[in-house]
């Protein structure tokens, strides 16, 4: 019964803490910590401390035996090293574990609690470097009970030949170690602060999504009366006091609280800017003192890059400190990239424009605008159940328009144009599933062909082929190494292609609606002398052209 009693007690003071990191988790700032992949060095003090408090707390309520005390400073000290790392459990451990021994210096438990507080602590840093966050819960109530098993060998071998310790391990000896199955209670109540990051991110992916949607028709001409639409959507959103958008040296857009001051085409004033623009790092303040700007207390600045350069800034201002939250950080962080895209997808369509290149951009006029919102709509449905697929989607999403971006009537290596088909396809896998099979059958060749002339017959055969059956489909893209030439043909195992669209495309007749296929067969004809080969199959068509093997650089 008394045995019962303590164990009770232990589960009410280790509740006290449970409960205790349970509000501090609703707090903000604190919540911040706890999703934050890595921490500050004030972050970690300020976790350490708490630790090291629960800890000593944990001493000083211990229930008393017979000079003893039966307490939770084992859970405090392996539950702080286990979440937040061997600094935290280490110092935790030997901060509690000499004010353990300071306080009972002449008790027979002292030195055994001394030893076994610093090797919970070292024990605590080694489960959390090299063990799997799922089992840390687990591992950390094995080695809790073990370590107490310990401390309890530690007193019989200390006080020996006194009674009095076998007595005392007696009757604390089981309550502390099924005690340590707090332990798991703990790591799982972080944890699954921690795992809400992962929706989170999610949402504001959603988010940034949403918000590229809206601004994506003022891209189409990037000037001062669009940059301001753009910076306006994005205030009204995300709720901000004001937004801009600079280059590297001035201010091309200001919205929002304090405008009369900020006149674009000024130069950049802030120190800030000029640090993230110089730097390409992100740059946070929650607390700023900056006397140009008093009203503004919370300051995030993100750099805006083009193939890896800094192009510019997106800064988000907010009149209250501290509103510069994680969510905040990683939808921001998302919508900039996004911006990024965005503008260098602009700059490119007017540089295309000037040029006045009729093949490629007919080409960009019917993959942009459609491709764009369908591959945008294929990540959002991913976002929520799918977060890893979406963020995959994303890459997949700003390697193809990178690739189209990089345009040019140019020849380039066969390798990097299958890329691009790549990219692609996994887009049109998210959006149609199961419907869509795709096999790749590439021999290692080593030649140059125009941009974009595999991946219009790749769409093709999606959208004209499969997508007009019922049921499943198969694309197969070849690459097949000949002694003269090498072959690339993409076949389907869809509807088949009529006899009247062959028939247009050899006699240049096709409709301006259906000039993708058309476009690449004038392409390959204008560089290789001969156009596209297709053929009719039982199930399906085949588009094929062959590539002499030579040193053709450009048209």
């Amino acid at each position: 019964m008394e045995m019962f009693t303590m164990l009770l007690g232990l589960f009410e003071r280790a509740a006290l803490l449970i409960i205790f990191l349970f509000f501090l988790s609703r707090v903000p700032r604190f919540r911040q910590i706890l999703q934050k992949g890595k921490l500050r060095w004030q972050e970690y003090a300020a976790v350490t401390m708490l630790f090291c408090a629960f800890a000593i707390f944990g001493t000083y309520t211990g229930i008393n035996v017979e000079g003893s005390l039966v307490n939770v400073r084992i859970i405090a000290i392996l539950s702080g090293g286990i979440l937040f790392g061997a600094p935290v459990g280490i110092i935790t451990g030997l901060v509690s574990g000499v004010h353990r021994y300071l306080i009972d210096m002449d008790g027979i438990t002292a030195i055994p609690c001394l030893i076994t507080s610093i090797l919970a602590g070292l024990v605590s840093g080694y489960i959390h470097k090299y063990t799997p966050k799922s089992k840390r819960w687990m591992i950390g109530i094995g080695a809790g009970m073990i370590i107490e098993a310990l401390t309890m060998l530690l007193i019989l071998l200390y006080s020996y030949p006194d009674p009095l310790g076998a007595d005392i391990v007696s009757k604390i000896a089981l309550p502390m170690i099924l005690g340590e199955v707090n332990i798991g209670l703990i790591v799982l109540l972080v944890q699954s602060v921690e795992g809400e990051k992962e929706l989170i991110a999610g949402r504001q992916a959603k988010l940034a999504l949403e918000i590229a949607n809206k601004t994506l028709p003022y891209f189409r001409s990037i000037d001062e009366d669009s940059l301001r639409k753009i910076c306006k959507i994005i205030q009204e959103d995300i709720q901000a006091d004001a937004v801009a958008i600079t280059d590297t040296r001035n201010v091309l857009a200001y919205v929002g609280f304090g405008e009369e001051r900020y006149h674009i085409g000024n130069e950049i004033i802030s120190e800030m800017t000029k640090k993230t623009i110089s730097s390409g790092e992100i740059m946070i303040s929650n607390d700023v003192t900056d006397e140009k700007t008093p009203d503004i207390h919370s300051l995030l600045i993100i750099p805006l890059k083009e193939r890896g350069d800094v192009t510019g800034a997106l800064k988000i201002y907010y009149r209250k400190a501290y509103k510069i939250t994680y969510p905040l950080q990683t939808m921001a962080v998302g919508l900039s990239q996004i911006i990024s895209t965005q503008m260098e997808v602009s700059r490119v369509e007017e540089i295309k424009a000037a040029a006045n290149k009729a093949e490629l951009r007919a080409l960009q006029t019917t993959i942009h605008p459609h491709f764009l919102f369908n591959a945008l709509n294929a990540i959002a449905s991913s976002i929520r159940t799918k977060p890893d697929r979406a963020r995959e989607l994303i890459v997949n999403l700003s390697g193809y328009m990178r690739y189209n971006l990089e345009l040019s009537d140019e020849l380039i290596d066969i390798h990097k144009e299958l890329e691009q088909v790549r990219n692609y396809v996994e887009i049109e896998k998210a959006r149609f599933g199961s419907r869509l099979t795709v096999i790749y059958e590439i021999d290692e060749v080593a030649v140059h062909i125009p941009s974009l002339v595999i991946q219009p017959l790749v769409e093709n055969a999606i959208i004209h082929g499969i997508l007009k059956v019922k049921g499943p489909g198969t694309v197969r893209i070849q690459v097949q190494d000949h002694s003269d030439f090498v072959r690339i043909s993409v076949s389907d195992t869809g509807s088949g292609i009529s006899a009247d669209i062959v028939e247009k495309v050899y006699h240049d007749r096709m409709p301006g609606n259906q000039i993708g296929l058309y476009n690449v067969h004038r392409r390959v004809k204008l560089i290789y002398g001969q156009g596209l080969i297709i053929k009719r199959l039982e199930q399906g068509t085949e588009i094929l052209f062959d590539v002499p093997k030579g040193d053709v650089i450009s048209r």
